[in-house]
Order: structure tokens, then sequence, then C-alpha cells
């Protein structure tokens, strides 16, 4: 059973200001759980459910049987999913891959999730967010993510500060770059992406050592950030 304070709290979680207040936030569905509790049990805190006899394995961690009724009272997506679960915020680990991501001022959280997803994929261990970009605990980028929130490294700097501090290379993907297809890339570096309608910010650029660009055959204003994303680290993976 779960009381009216619960889902007054499960519902506020949908705001930033109570998910960063609380260290925690919300993933919808059974595919989620299942990837919170392979990669990240430990912070799976609390399972609403109206279907605890299809959960498995899960004996140390609460699970709440819930109505229909009461699933739509704190679901979030349009078609309630049978789970509802409440994780406590992962814990920033050391940056210590060779192939970096750095995202600047990614607004959209279907970009944002995908690009997650993309950087599990791609085997990415560690994604730096400028302090502008959308927080990656709103709800449509974890289900964008499909669980790769679980196991990317998402850490949150002032990216200037981080590249100038950094001794690897910056690749920035910039209008005009050279072309992708016909650079060497190397095994370490910090991939640096814009934001989806400014591109990168006026004073990164000066960071950046290697402009790359993916050149157009076709016809196309631009491409999404995360369409551009997928190719760049696409490319990077198969230099090696």
């Amino acid at each position: 059973m779960i009381s009216k304070a619960d889902i007054k709290h499960i519902r506020s979680l949908q705001r930033k200001k109570f998910r960063d207040q609380h260290q925690e936030f919300v993933i919808e569905g059974r595919k989620l759980l299942d990837e919170a509790i392979e990669h990240a049990p430990e912070f799976v805190k609390t399972i609403y459910t109206s279907e605890p006899e299809n959960i498995k394995n899960v004996s140390n961690l609460e699970v709440v049987k819930i109505s229909n009724k009461e699933l739509d009272q704190i679901s979030s997506l349009k078609s309630p999913q049978p789970f509802v679960t409440i994780c406590r915020k992962s814990i920033e680990n050391n940056i210590e891959s060779h192939l970096i991501l750095a995202l600047d001022d990614i607004q959209d959280p279907g970009n944002m999730g995908t690009i997650l997803r993309l950087s599990a994929w791609f085997g990415i261990k560690d994604v730096i967010l400028s302090e502008g970009c959308v927080d990656i605990y709103n709800p449509k980028v974890v289900q964008a993510s499909m669980g790769a929130i679980f196991t990317v490294n998402s850490v949150v700097r002032n990216l200037e500060t981080f590249m100038h501090d950094n001794n690897l290379p910056v690749f920035g993907a910039v209008l005009g770059g050279k072309n992708v297809y016909t650079e060497k890339l190397p095994k370490s570096a910090i991939l640096l992406m814009g934001n989806e309608g400014n591109g990168i910010n006026e004073k990164l650029l000066s960071q950046i050592s290697n402009p790359i660009s993916i050149p157009k055959y076709g016809s196309g204003e631009s491409l999404n950030v995360a369409m551009a994303t997928s190719i760049l680290l696409s490319e990077f993976r198969r230099s090696q």
C-alpha cells in the first residue's frame, strides 16, 4: 500500500528542485528496473508495482504492491508501466577513461538520453556535462537513456576549467572543421559537442585543438546533435 505522502513525494521528483533536495529520482518500466538492478542495485530504494509476482531476485529491496489507480497517480507516462521505482542518485566516479565525451549546454532531454545511450554502446565511460546541460535525472532523459544512466559516469563540470586542466587533445564538432573521415583520430582525446541551436560556446572554441566536422554529401541544413555524436564516436572507435 502507498500513502498519500509517498504519492506526493514521488510526484515531486518530477521537478529538479526536489530531485536535488532529496538526492533521488524516478525510473519507470521493467527495462529500466532490470538495468538498475543489474548495474546499480545499491541505488535502488523502493519499487512500486502492480505486479510484484513478476519481480525476482530482489529479496534485499523494498517492494510495495499498489493498484493500477495508484500507479496512474505516481506515473509521469501517458501509458503507465507496472513498475515505478525510486532510486538514489549515483555518486560521481573519478574520470579515468582515455576517450571522454564533453557536452556543452545540451538542452533537449531526448538528445541527452540518446547521447548517454550512445556513450554506453561505444564504451565511453565518462561524459562531462557543462553546468548548462539539462539535468540527467529529468524523467525524459532517464527514459531515453534506456538504462545508460546506470553505466555511464556523468559528471557536471565547468568545461572551460576542465579542458584547460586536461592535457588531452580536444576534438570539437564545428562547422568548417576538418573532415572527420580523413583525420587521424587518437585513442585518447576529448570529443566536444555543442548546444542544439548555438553549437559550441564561443569561450570554449579556443580550447579546441582539433576542429572536426561531418561532411555533407547531399541536402539538409544540419544534423541532430545526437546523430552527429553517433557518427563521430563511431569514427573514433573505428580508427582504433
